[in-house]
């Protein structure tokens, strides 16, 4: 368990978002340890807490029954204080298009070591440009979890595209006493690179000529790819990039919004697609992000990628706050980076249980 004595976080370090708060709330809910944040978003357009903001700490809230301070629209400081982790059932709405994603993962890495199993329904987003597509979670994020040892199941009951939202998604955790080391130096052969592109009260052409444009950049056959309809509550367009080899799977995705040409929005992910697979790594950018809080719970891990993002150097800095770990950052050739995490000496890692 974390130190009692309260950890003060500037909310505008490094990337300055949101993710900084998420990451805070997961980590003080796994340690024990309270924590202050101020200026939070300081930088951003609208700065403060969203309602996807609030949602999260609401969450987190009902989860480890906290103290909090702070919790309204536009606020610039929290104050969080958590009690013991309470698995079990809930729902959490977050109201708007805001992202049901980083809700989920601001609160699994308390369920997914806590003392029994849970059931959560979360609505708003599920395919939000600003954050990972329910389908990151169920490809590439949740089978590297399940091997760490939790039993994490997701199902997308509706799509909920940016801005109508409305959509809506189940998880069921089973959670692991203890999470085990993984690390992810090589990606294996490739096994499998597929597309698929889907349209919401929007033409169907307009996913069609997404497909075509990922095909003219990464010679997928006709087999490979897919363009459909799904429904939700207002329109929207996302096309997804899944990238099987034989030791983990990547995908990437792109949305589409209103004056880019569909073509614009699929050779984005096409490109992000290439340079994953030309360097050779096993991980993107976006999953190294979502890798370290459950590579610290597990004691220590390591991944190759590329070049680590903002997101990835603060989540970094923010975890040196909560917990005693060794963090390396070594860049191996000008593509390939490779993070190493362990924990303190006999530190079996961290859990709520």
């Amino acid at each position: 368990m974390g130190s009692p004595n309260t950890i003060t976080i500037d909310g505008s370090a490094g990337e300055g978002g949101g993710q900084i708060l998420r990451t805070a709330l997961s980590l003080s809910l796994v340690t024990g340890t309270p924590f202050r944040i101020e200026r939070i978003r300081a930088a951003r357009k609208k700065p403060g807490l969203l309602r996807q903001h609030l949602t999260a700490v609401g969450a987190a809230a009902e989860l480890g029954r906290a103290t909090v301070d702070g919790a309204a629209l536009g606020s610039a400081s929290l104050s969080f204080a958590p009690r013991k982790v309470r698995p079990g059932e809930y729902r959490f709405a977050v109201g708007t298009a805001g992202s049901t994603t980083l809700v989920f993962q601001t609160v699994l890495p308390a369920l997914m070591t806590a003392g029994g199993p849970s059931r959560l329904t979360l609505e708003g987003g599920t395919h939000n440009p600003w954050a990972p597509p329910f389908d990151f979670l169920d490809k590439a994020f949740l089978p590297i979890i399940r091997r760490m040892g939790p039993q994490v199941e997701v199902t997308l009951s509706r799509h909920g595209f940016y801005p109508a939202g409305g959509g809506q998604f189940t998880v069921g955790i089973k959670p692991a006493a203890a999470l085990g080391r993984i690390d992810l130096l090589q990606r294996g052969q490739l096994v499998r690179c597929s597309a698929r592109a889907v349209v919401s009260r929007l033409p169907l052409a307009i996913a069609r000529r997404e497909i075509k444009t990922v095909q003219d950049h990464l010679g997928l056959a006709d087999d490979c790819v897919a363009a459909e309809t799904v429904d939700s509550h207002g329109p929207g367009n996302c096309v997804t990039i899944e990238i099987q080899s034989e030791k983990i799977t990547e995908l990437f995705a792109g949305f589409g919004q209103k004056g880019v040409p569909a073509e614009k929005v699929a050779a984005g992910v096409a490109e992000e697609a290439r340079q994953y697979l030309a360097a050779g790594v096993p991980v993107g950018q976006h999953l190294a992000d979502q890798l370290l809080i459950p590579m610290v719970l597990a004691g220590g891990g390591s991944f190759r990628t590329l070049a680590p993002s903002n997101h990835t150097k603060t989540n970094l800095e923010v975890l040196r706050q909560f917990v005693d770990v060794e963090i390396r950052t070594e860049q191996l050739s000008p593509e390939v980076w490779q993070i190493t995490l362990q924990g303190a000496a006999g530190d079996p890692g961290l859990g709520t249980g």
